[in-house]
């Protein structure tokens, strides 16, 4: 994975035609406004993405990256890189099915369908849906996207930090990523590389990476928590593995309680109806986890909207 394979995608949306890849806002702001003692803070405001989430980028880029059989596309997930691929399948006529484990939310599986999806709920945890999902895949002949472990799919979420650098004139100082399955930090840590310092934010109950370091290389964990619908994956990516290991330094955990109140803060005092995956960054920044230096500044991805408004009272 490097800068070419994401320039390339990039190229690929470019030359598509269909403007399905949309290029999310990004609001600079001063450290004072989030209450962060640094210079500024930059929100990448991906839950504005088609479907919800930095997703769609990875899907689309695997589906026009690849030939589509008669069976279509088939996907598992906890969310949304099913929304991402439905909607991707959507936008190019072709048929889609979705395996979510029971943990999804109501909220994500209703957006499936509305999609035209096919969703098959099943197993109590992500990896148990890729389970039965790739049993699927042998019969149907569909073609399968992984939520965060193919080239293009992590390719495809580069774009993101391309655009930050673009959007924004220069690389951030520093960028704070959540981490579920780690498609969405490879992506970033691959484009910047060592021009900003990519940090990993992981629930302390979804310790993926966090526990990986700790063993020496990928290892199963079990997952559960606020953010557990989008960064529920048991075992972080062999790409990510790799790329963290040569460009993401620090990967600090953060509990549920501070993950919730970062949430909430993001709705009451800009009212960005996110969800808890999105919400990792602000939450290392009042909490401690990350304490930037006071000329510094910080991006923050915020990453997914697909919340049930009715949470955020």
């Amino acid at each position: 994975m490097n800068r070419d394979a994401i320039a390339q995608a990039a190229q690929r949306f470019a030359g598509d035609g269909r403007g399905f890849v949309r290029r999310t806002p990004l609001w600079q702001l001063p450290g004072a406004a989030l209450g962060v003692d640094c210079a500024q803070v930059w929100l990448k405001l991906e839950h504005l993405q088609v479907g919800g989430s930095f997703k769609a980028r990875g899907m689309y880029n695997r589906l026009l990256s690849n030939p589509i059989p008669d069976g279509g596309v088939i996907v598992a997930s906890g969310g949304n890189a099913g929304i991402a691929t439905a909607a991707a399948a959507q936008a190019l006529g072709v048929r889609c099915e979705v395996f979510v484990p029971t943990v999804s939310s109501p909220a994500k599986q209703a957006k499936l369908r509305e999609l035209g999806a096919q969703v098959v709920v099943t197993g109590a945890a992500y990896a148990e849906a890729l389970e039965a999902c790739v049993a699927r895949q042998r019969e149907a002949g569909a073609l399968m996207t992984h939520a965060y472990d193919q080239p293009e799919v992590v390719a495809g979420a580069g774009t993101l930090a391309m655009e930050i650098e673009e959007q924004g004139g220069r690389c951030p100082d520093t960028t704070l990523v959540s981490v579920g399955g780690g498609g969405l930090i490879a992506g970033i840590a691959a484009w910047f590389e060592a021009r900003s310092r990519v940090v990993a934010l992981e629930p302390e109950l979804a310790p993926t990476l966090f526990r990986a370091r700790e063993a020496g290389e990928p290892v199963d964990v079990s997952v559960g928590g606020v953010a557990a619908d989008a960064l529920g994956a048991k075992r972080i990516g062999a790409i990510a593995w790799d790329v963290s290991q040569r460009h993401v330094p620090q990967a600090p955990l953060l509990p549920d309680a501070a993950i919730r109140q970062a949430q909430l803060a993001l709705w009451k005092d800009f009212q960005l109806a996110v969800e808890p995956a999105a919400a990792l960054g602000l939450a290392a920044l009042r909490t401690g986890a990350y304490r930037p230096a006071r000329d510094e500044t910080v991006a923050l991805v915020i990453c997914g909207a697909n919340v049930d408004p009715a949470t955020l009272a």
